[in-house]
């Protein structure tokens, strides 16, 4: 988490947010007491983490510091305590799959897909492809536990995953597609996949005879 200067990321490298985003961050600015802007710092960060290229850099860090009227060392820690924020370039293929418990006993198990990815791509966690296409990290859980496992690239989420599908969608983003998000199963959601179990006929009540305005 410590900063040392490198020849991509050091404070003489200039960084400001375009128009478009700056009307971003004062949007966001707009929704706290003036007293308290300071508050904004972690959806401005991420306003300047995408303008960046998906990644957080010194000069991103030091521009949101002089917005927001912080010191800059309190962006600092903000931005090296939340592992939303990438401290070093990512690929344009952001993969983090989660390891956490539900995703590894959850369908084949994470485990299975951690060696599928780490074997298709030839790189570790906190890799990035010899092609600079793919940034691979395991991570911890992502809120998707009842679809395990599951993994995230970018901001789109590919779950119910099984080693062939998960190559599948590596695959696409590899020749520039757009995979299909969400369950790889079949699933629409997180509904039974065997079908309804409970609650399979109408219910009773007065649910089935409401006016017509509110059915």
């Amino acid at each position: 988490m410590v900063h040392r200067d490198s020849d991509h990321n050091n404070a003489s490298i200039p960084f400001h947010f375009t128009p478009e985003n700056m009307k971003k961050v004062e949007t966001v600015i707009a929704r706290y007491p003036v007293q308290y802007k300071k508050a904004a710092v972690m959806p401005v960060l991420d306003i300047g983490q995408r303008q960046n290229n998906g990644w957080t850099s010194i000069s991103v860090m030091n521009e949101v510091a002089k917005i927001l009227d912080m010191n800059p060392m309190r962006v600092y820690e903000v931005a090296s305590f939340y592992t939303m924020y990438n401290r070093e370039p990512v690929a344009p293929n952001f993969v983090q799959l989660c390891t956490t418990t539900p995703c590894v006993l959850g369908g084949c198990g994470s485990d299975k897909i951690l060696d599928a990815i780490q074997n298709h791509l030839g790189v570790k966690s906190g890799q990035t492809t010899k092609d600079g296409k793919f940034t691979f990290l395991e991570v911890e859980c992502l809120g998707a536990c009842s679809n395990a496992p599951m993994m995230q690239i970018n901001d789109d989420y590919y779950e119910d995953l099984t080693p062939e599908t998960t190559l599948k969608v590596l695959d696409a983003l590899a020749k520039g597609e757009k995979p299909k998000v969400g369950p790889q199963s079949g699933r629409h959601t997180a509904e039974n996949s065997a079908g309804l179990t409970t609650l399979t006929t109408k219910p009773y009540g007065p649910g089935e005879h409401c006016l017509p305005e509110f059915q």
